[in-house]
C-alpha cells in the first residue's frame, strides 16, 4: 500500500467541513439587521446613524471572517495536488504493467504457434517425399506387374489356340470314324427303321379307314378245323434272360408295372437298388425298347447328357436287380476316371447306393478298358452272374467281345449334335 494513498481520505474531509463553514459564513442569518430593515421606516434619523455604524461592524465583522477560510482553502487544495499527482502516476504505472504482460503473453503464444507451424510443415514435407517414393515404386511394380500379365495372356491365348486346332482335328477325325464304326452303324440302322415304321404306321392308318368305309359283309363259310400239331416252346437256357419272347409273359408285365412305377409314383426315400429320381415319359420309352424291342441287348441314342444317361441306366439296373437280386453284376465302361466319377455319383443319387457297392466284388465295378470289361463278365457267367455292360456315349470304339454277353446297355451319340466330351473337364 502507499502511505500517500492511505492519508488522502482526511485532508479531503477537513477541506470538505471548511467549504461548509465558509458557505455559513458568507450568507450569515442576522436577526438583528433584518429587524433593522424593518423599523427603518418607523425610526428617527439618530436610528439611522446608529444603524449605519451597525451595518459597518457587521461587515468588518464578515470581512475579518472570510479572508482566514480563504486562506484555510488555499493551504489544502495545496495539500491535494500532489495526492492527486501521484495517485494519477500510480494509475499510470499499472496500466503499463497490465499491457507490457499482455503483450509479452501474445508474443509468446504467437512464437509456440510459429514452432508448431514450422514442425508440421517439416512433417507435411517428410510425408510428402515418403509418398512420392512410394508412388514412384507403385508405378515401377505395376508396370512390371502388366508386362508380365500381357506375356502371360499372350502365352495362354497361343495354348488356346493350339487346343482349339487339336479340337477341331479331333472333331473331324470322330465324325469320320463314326461313319465306320459300330456305333455309327447301329444309330444309322436305328434311324431308318424308326423311319421304315412311322412309313407303315401312316400306312395302315389309311388301309384302315378305307377299310371301315367299303363297310362290306363278307359270306359265312365254315371251313374245316385244320388239325394244330402241339408244339412245345424251347425252353430257354437258365440264367440268359429273354425278355422279348412271347412266353415270358409275366416277366413282362412285371417289367411294365415297375417301369408304370417309376413314372408316375416315384418314391424317392425308398429301397437301396430302387429308382429314386423322377422318371419321364421318354425315358419310360427308351427302357421299355432296350427291354423289348432289343432283348437287353443293344444301343440307345443319347439323350444329350451323362445324367439323363445315367438316369436311364438305373431304371434298367432296378428293374433287373427286382427281378434277379444280386445275381446282377453291373460293369460301366467309361474312358477316363472324371467319367467314371459322374457313373459312380450318379449312380449313387439314383438308386440310393453307397462306396460298399462299388468295388470288383460288389455289385457295380467301373473300367476304363472293354478288355477288363470283357475279361470280368466272362468271369461273372462262369460263376452263374448276370453281367450287365454300361458303355458311356464317350467310347469312339466297343470291342466285339463285348457283345456275347446276355445284357449290354450303349449309349450311342447324335451324329447330328456330335460333341466333344474333352470339353467338359
Amino acid at each position: 500500500m502507499n502511505p500517500e494513498a492511505s492519508q488522502t481520505p482526511e485532508p479531503i474531509d477537513e477541506w470538505l467541513t471548511q467549504e461548509e463553514q465558509t458557505n455559513g459564513v458568507e450568507h450569515p442569518t442576522n436577526p438583528s439587521v433584518d429587524s433593522l430593515a424593518e423599523t427603518a421606516p418607523i425610526g428617527s434619523s439618530e436610528e439611522d446613524a446608529s444603524f449605519d455604524s451597525t451595518i459597518s461592524n457587521t461587515a468588518d465583522e464578515v470581512n475579518s471572517t472570510v479572508e482566514p477560510t480563504e486562506s484555510s482553502n488555499g493551504e489544502s487544495l495545496q495539500q491535494l495536488e500532489p495526492e492527486t499527482a501521484t495517485l494519477g502516476s500510480d494509475t499510470l504505472k499499472s496500466e503499463d504493467s497490465l499491457l507490457y504482460v499482455a503483450t509479452e503473453q501474445r508474443v509468446a503464444n504467437l512464437q509456440s504457434t510459429e514452432a508448431a507451424l514450422k514442425e508440421e510443415i517439416a512433417n507435411l514435407q517428410a510425408s510428402y517425399k515418403i509418398l512420392q517414393a512410394q508412388l514412384s515404386e507403385t508405378q515401377t511394380s505395376l508396370g512390371q506387374l502388366v508386362k508380365e500379365s500381357l506375356v502371360q495372356l499372350e502365352q495362354r491365348k497361343q495354348a488356346l489356340q493350339i487346343s482349339i486346332e487339336q479340337l477341331e482335328r479331333r472333331q473331324e477325325r470322330i465324325r469320320n470314324e463314326m461313319r465306320t464304326t459300330f456305333a455309327g452303324a447301329s444309330q444309322d440302322l436305328a434311324i431308318r427303321v424308326q423311319g421304315f415304321k412311322d412309313y407303315l404306321t401312316g400306312s395302315l392308318q389309311d388301309l384302315a379307314a378305307a377299310a371301315e368305309q367299303l363297310q362290306l359283309t363278307p359270306a359265312v363259310v365254315e371251313r374245316e378245323k385244320p388239325n394244330i400239331k402241339e408244339v412245345k416252346p424251347a425252353e430257354p437256357q437258365p440264367g440268359i434272360p429273354q425278355f422279348a419272347q412271347q412266353q415270358f409273359q409275366d416277366t413282362t408285365k412285371q417289367i411294365r408295372r415297375l417301369i408304370d412305377q417309376y413314372r408316375n409314383k416315384p418314391d424317392y426315400y425308398g429301397p437301396a437298388w430302387q429308382l429314386r429320381r423322377t422318371f419321364e415319359p421318354v425315358h419310360a420309352e427308351r427302357v421299355s425298347n432296350w427291354f423289348f424291342s432289343q432283348g437287353g441287348r443293344g444301343a440307345l441314342r443319347t439323350m444329350g447328357s451323362r445324367l439323363q444317361n445315367i438316369l436311364i441306366a438305373s431304371a434298367a439296373i432296378s428293374i433287373l436287380h427286382k427281378l434277379y437280386g444280386d445275381r446282377v453284376r453291373t460293369l460301366v465302361l467309361a474312358n477316363t476316371p472324371e467319367r467314371l466319377g459322374e457313373w459312380r455319383r450318379g449312380l449313387q443319387d439314383c438308386l440310393g447306393i453307397g462306396r460298399p457297392d462299388f468295388g470288383p466284388d460288389r455289385g457295380v465295378v467301373l473300367f476304363e478298358a472293354s478288355e477288363a470289361v470283357a475279361q470280368k463278365a466272362d468271369r461273372l457267367v462262369k460263376a452263374n452272374q448276370l453281367p450287365l455292360i454300361i458303355i458311356d456315349d464317350s467310347e469312339e470304339q466297343i470291342s466285339l467281345s463285348l457283345l456275347q454277353f446276355p445284357l449290354w446297355l450303349a449309349f450311342a451319340p447324335d451324329p447330328k449334335t456330335v460333341r466333344n466330351y474333352d470339353d467338359d473337364f
